[in-house]
């Protein structure tokens, strides 16, 4: 069989310039992964990071140590959340007949309640920082009725208009 150089030299390439987290980062981005969901959850989950799976999972679920880059906002999902996250990701429709759960124990980085496409979140009239909490994806028609005030501490509907409507449910005052 016979390989060209020039191939050889680009894979080489490729290995020496694509970044790699090194061991200790990646035993610190798994250990903030799994602080988002409690341990029966977290320690059998999936570890993504940026697209690369830094553990594999038994459990179904997926935890994250950031939601978007470096907003320092772990989650963990389970298969149905993960399916809406990329909906969300890529403007694609989204619906579900079933219900999806989201774990974020440390908080989140803070977003626009109605919108997830603002251009600036923290300038949105509605920016919403939460402290710990639940979320839930139930099918839309069983969020008729429920509000989407996030300043009174109850459950409320996050991104009511959108296909991505889903409960917040706070489980620790904001500070």
């Amino acid at each position: 069989m016979k390989i060209h150089t020039a191939k050889i030299f680009t894979m080489a390439l490729v290995i020496t310039t694509t970044p790699t987290i090194h061991a200790e980062s990646n035993a610190e981005l798994i250990a903030k992964a799994e602080s988002a969901a409690p341990a029966a959850i977290s320690k059998g989950a999936t570890i993504m990071y940026r697209g690369e799976t830094l553990r594999k999972g038994s459990n179904g679920w997926v935890c994250m140590p950031e939601t978007l880059p470096d907003d320092n906002a772990p989650m963990c999902n389970d298969e149905v959340w993960m399916n809406m996250m990329q909906a969300v990701g890529t403007k694609a429709p989204f619906s579900t007949e079933k219900m999806g759960l989201s774990y974020m124990l440390q908080g989140d980085g803070g977003v626009s309640n109605s919108t997830p496409y603002h251009a600036n979140h923290s300038q949105a009239d509605d920016f919403i920082k939460e402290g710990p909490h639940l979320m839930l994806i139930l099918p839309k028609k069983m969020l008729r009725g429920m509000s989407d005030d996030h300043t009174s501490g109850a459950p409320y509907v996050m991104w009511k208009d959108t296909p991505y409507a889903h409960i917040m449910i706070p489980i620790q005052d904001r500070q």
